[in-house]
């Protein structure tokens, strides 16, 4: 969709309000500017809904499931309530279990905990981290880096069709990627898997803060995010799906909350029944505000309503893809091709300059924040860079300094909070940074390019 095309659609929605929609930072060259936040990828603003919400039940802040109390009770009813609306939210089966966690990284060692014996798990280079990592007492295959979703799809096919048809096998996928914004084809990726007699997990890290994410229509086992990602303060996150893996397991925690029953034995030792419940996994007291803040955030976005959310943030997306695209050093990064949907994340390279110093000089001498870096996705970045992606690197900054090429690139991304003006200002500042350059010195300091002082 183009940017004129996109234009008559914005008027379905303005931005939503955020949190430091407002907040000014100092620039190096002299005075302040309004900050721009545009590493949602990395971390979304918290909507001003979630953070009213949160505030009007502070005071009613109390422990779940067990006290008498009157805020207990209140606390109780709040924090389950909030799990049938994230059930709702992610269109869950009637058996479906939502499980609340830290993060989606907390979401995926869960299940990588509670996988069955001998399980296979297939899971695509490109993943995140998060998703390329936790299968650690699992048999992995690791599948190369398609190049259109076609490939993906016939990709895990052929690896599918080679593995023992009588065990369990998992794949793990993402919805959007964190470094290309693309969607991925998790409908037909899920069919594949079924047919082979393997089941699937969605990270949905990146997908359901920018699109309805829906276990029934797209047919998957699991689905995994967070709540940082969704609008909503740190330090909370989900796992909703099938209950039989994660009800025939040991708990992820031992501990108060998901034990049913505990006895002393005459032998000394102690028998414990767990619940079978989503409590089997959530042992301790858990994080009733941050919980609370997620369903805000499901509640606000389904009100807000997608379809007026996407074709806003496409028209954002286009906006900077075309600024982008009249710059002819910047490289944006793609897997599958300039055409491919996406949400509002795009990285790039630019040619004659450190990644972290133009991220640097983006925040200094505009108050635009972005990252650099590999975007704890090393694999992929590394393969879209053309250089090995085999080969070791460090999360965050190169250690190259200002000038000197480095094996990592820049990363804009943003939402349903992102005024034109933040997405216009960056465009300009690219294109002037690679005009003019930088106005300001700067230097590498622990691993970062910093102003010079």
């Amino acid at each position: 969709m183009s940017v004129s095309t996109a234009a008559a659609d914005q008027s379905l929605c303005t931005p939503l309000p955020v949190l430091g929609r407002d907040v000014t930072v100092p620039l190096v060259t002299g005075g302040e500017v309004t900050y721009a936040a545009l590493d949602y990828a990395a971390s979304a603003p918290a909507l001003q809904r979630v953070w009213d919400d949160v505030a009007a039940y502070a005071p009613y802040y109390g422990s779940v499931h067990r006290g008498a109390g009157y805020l207990s009770q209140l606390s109780t009813d709040l924090f389950e309530n909030s799990r049938v609306t994230v059930a709702e939210f992610l269109g869950c089966r009637a058996d479906d279990q939502v499980i609340f966690t830290r993060s989606t990284t907390d979401s995926l060692n869960l299940l990588a905990a509670v996988l069955p014996a001998d399980c296979e798990v297939f899971v695509f280079e490109t993943e995140h981290h998060a998703s390329l990592l936790p299968w650690r007492d699992a048999r992995v295959t690791y599948l190369n880096a398609p190049r259109t979703p076609d490939e993906a799809v016939q990709t895990l096919e052929s690896a599918l069709a080679e593995r023992d048809p009588y065990g369990p096998a998992l794949v793990c996928v993402t919805g959007a990627s964190n470094v290309t914004g693309e969607l991925w084809p998790v409908r037909e990726l899920a069919a594949a898997a079924h047919a082979h007699g393997a089941r699937i997990v969605l990270d949905a890290a990146q997908l359901a803060p920018h699109h309805p994410v829906d276990i029934q229509d797209l047919d998957v086992d699991w689905v995994a995010f967070s709540g940082h990602k969704l609008y909503a303060p740190f330090g909370s996150g989900v796992l909703a799906g099938r209950a039989d893996w994660l009800q025939a397991s040991e708990p992820y925690l031992a501990g108060g909350g998901a034990s049913r029953k505990v006895a002393r034995r005459a032998d000394g030792g102690v028998d414990v029944e767990w619940h079978d419940s989503a409590a089997r996994h959530e042992a301790g007291s858990p994080n009733v505000i941050g919980v609370y803040s997620i369903a805000s955030a499901c509640k606000a976005l389904t009100e807000a309503g997608f379809d007026s959310l996407v074709a806003r943030e496409q028209y954002l997306i286009g906006k900077v893809r075309e600024g982008l695209a009249a710059v002819p050093e910047v490289k944006v990064l793609s897997l599958f091709g300039d055409d491919a949907p996406r949400v509002g994340v795009i990285s790039f390279v630019v040619d004659g300059w450190n990644s972290s110093h133009f991220a640097a000089a983006l925040s200094a001498e505009y108050g635009i924040g972005v990252r650099d870096g590999l975007f704890c996705a090393h694999p992929l970045v590394r393969t879209l860079l053309g250089s090995d992606p085999q080969s070791q690197g460090e999360c965050g900054a190169p250690e190259a300094a200002p000038g000197e090429k480095s094996l990592n690139a820049i990363r804009v991304s943003f939402g349903a909070g992102t005024p034109d003006e933040h997405v216009e200002r960056f465009v300009r500042a690219v294109t002037e940074l690679v005009r003019d350059g930088a106005r300001w010195n700067y230097r590498t300091e622990d691993g970062r390019c910093v102003p010079a002082v």
